[in-house]
């Protein structure tokens, strides 16, 4: 991963809205969410919902897929263990402390 692949994903995620958005779908897992669900969920009005999530997309953070008449985003996963991988690849002087394998989120 690239440094200014990270950058543009931590700008992506310091936002309020944009960090509620992805840990809403990180936390539904695989399957995903419909704007229309998470706008409800977070009490955001769909306009604002659009574009963090065009944002998120935008960073690789997010992925969407239409199911039949909606659209359905999920957390990119990889993408952000990619970031994580990046942040902590130098961690502890060199030395091994962390199971990549454990740190890994495996959704």
């Amino acid at each position: 991963m690239e440094e200014n692949d990270v950058v543009r994903a931590l700008a992506a995620l310091a936002h309020p809205a944009r960090i509620q958005v992805f840990r809403a779908l990180v936390v539904v897992g695989r399957d995903g969410l419909t704007p229309g669900t998470i706008a409800e969920a977070l009490s955001m009005p769909a306009a604002t919902l659009s574009f963090h999530l065009k944002e998120l997309a935008h960073a690789g953070l997010v992925t969407q897929e239409r199911a039949g008449r909606n659209l359905v985003y999920r957390a990119a996963y990889d993408r952000m263990n990619d970031v994580l991988g990046y942040l902590t690849a130098h961690c502890c002087q060199g030395a091994e402390c962390l199971d990549p394998a454990a740190a890994a989120c495996k959704c």
